[in-house]
């Protein structure tokens, strides 16, 4: 089956056609460690999480590499202000070194709480400064890179195809002084940091020597370094967040394809924001943001954010509201019952193998090759769950495989109260509908009509809850 992935940089869908036949090396950007992540942050983790499983599902054998970033990003993507991690470590009373580790340790809590697999490699920058430095020093003698008061810097008017994968509009922005700090020794206003000097008399918690002087690495330059390094000066994959097109990885392909000369990434796969109404996206510097521990601590099983995410293709923007998160935890308690009763049904045997030349699994299937529609995915995961013309057994199996794919922990026993016979499901559903649309005459009706048949309801501050009455 052709898998076809939406390619930023040709912005369209493309045949997937790896470097290597069978295999699929794929980088993504990982945290800056400075503070916790948000769940806008890991909606593109649970994108990158989902594209991995795809590509295993499909049959190749994937390579995927992450790095932390623990130095190097600053506060301003014009290579102004300080680095985050030494504003966090100010922030927090810690070592830089102590706020890396210590918010590294709760990304990958939160991470594996959505049941993300872990990468294959993971980079912390710190670790690999031998690796930039010579990147840099491969730069400078290219004729690529020069030196101004604070830093080394990457000289964009040296390549010519900088820019393509924002586009146009993206550069006479930077032309007109829209996106970057003014910088008086910048050569271009788009010139961007390979090695930042530390400011004499600055007392810097991670800085290293260098042909320079004494700095640190620009944030860029981290990435290229780290990916060339595991996965070769061309790779297949290279993901992110909307947010790094215009900046991260536009640098990171100049820097990379000026030092080799060869194309740094063959697909670019971005995701979309996550949004909350009038506050828009979501961000650190807004405050108020979500974590996953927030959910926890609200009572929410943190994969019922997995599923609301699969709710929407990961190229269009999701919008989070309390009441969407329910409507995806009743949905999925709802997924792991159906699983319940088949496994009881079929004695706890699944078959050996999914029939794969069943409808549904080829429309699952179709749907994950086409460009990871996962909410087609989940709808032909449903229909096959449904479907008469298959046993329990036969069932388990499909679930069991299409569960590869999407990590939503479908054999995970459900609540008690998601075993709700179909009419009674129904009339809780007829009630929710009813709040709603503020008709609370037939609300109070339905709300006395479950009560009479055991079923207790109650509004909540995070919507419509029911249990078995006692």
């Amino acid at each position: 089956m052709e898998l076809r992935l939406y390619n930023t940089l040709a912005r369209k869908k493309e045949a997937f056609r790896p470097i290597k036949e069978g295999e699929a090396g794929v980088y993504t950007c990982g945290p800056t460690v400075y503070f916790y992540a948000h769940i806008g942050n890991m909606r593109t983790y649970i994108f990158e999480d989902g594209l991995v499983r795809a590509l295993r599902f499909l049959g190749y054998r994937v390579r995927r590499v992450m790095n932390i970033t623990d130095v190097g990003h600053l506060v301003s993507d014009g290579d102004e202000g300080e680095d985050k991690m030494e504003v966090g470590a100010r922030r927090e009373g810690k070592s830089a070194w102590d706020i890396a580790r210590f918010y590294t340790e709760a990304f990958f809590r939160d991470y594996k709480a959505l049941n993300c697999l872990m990468p294959d490699v993971l980079c912390p920058a710190t670790e690999y400064i031998k690796e930039m430095v010579d990147l840099v020093s491969t730069l400078e003698k290219k004729g690529f890179a020069y030196r101004i008061g604070d830093g080394i810097y990457f000289d964009t008017a040296r390549f010519p195809e900088y820019g393509r994968l924002a586009g146009k509009s993206h550069i006479e922005g930077i032309k007109e002084g829209a996106r970057v700090e003014a910088n008086a020794e910048k050569r271009n206003p788009s010139d961007f940091a390979l090695w930042k000097f530390s400011a004499p008399g600055e007392r810097r918690q991670m800085e290293w020597d260098s042909p320079w002087g004494r700095g640190f690495p620009g944030w860029h330059i981290e990435c290229s370094a780290m990916a060339m390094k595991h996965l070769g000066d061309t790779i297949d994959i290279h993901c992110g967040g909307e947010d790094h097109v215009a900046v991260h990885h536009t640098n990171e392909i100049a820097q990379s394809e000026a030092a080799t000369g060869r194309p740094f990434a063959n697909y670019w796969l971005h995701g979309r924001f996550l949004v909350t109404g009038d506050a828009g996206k979501m961000s650190k510097s807004a405050g108020g943001f979500l974590t996953v521990e927030t959910l926890r601590e609200k009572g929410y099983d943190p994969l019922a954010y997995r599923y609301l995410c699969f709710s929407a293709h990961y190229r269009k923007q999701l919008e989070f509201t309390w009441e969407a998160l329910d409507a995806a935890a009743r949905t999925l308690d709802g997924l792991r019952g159906m699983v319940a009763r088949l496994s009881e049904e079929a004695g706890g045997a699944a078959a050996a193998a999914p029939d794969r030349q069943s409808a549904s699994f080829s429309r699952f299937s179709e749907a994950l090759a086409d460009d990871l529609n996962m909410p087609q995915a989940l709808a032909a995961l449903w229909d096959g769950l449904r479907a008469a013309d298959a046993g329990p057994a036969g069932k388990l199996a499909f679930a069991k495989t299409a569960d590869e794919a999407l990590g939503l922990d479908l054999f995970r026993a459900p609540a008690v109260q998601d075993v709700l016979p179909p009419e009674l499901m129904a009339m809780v559903e007829a009630r929710r509908q009813a709040r709603q649309e503020k008709d609370f005459k037939k609300s109070d009706e339905l709300r006395k009509a479950l009560l009479e048949k055991g079923v207790q309801v109650e509004d909540t501050p995070k919507g419509m809850r029911w249990k078995l009455a006692k």
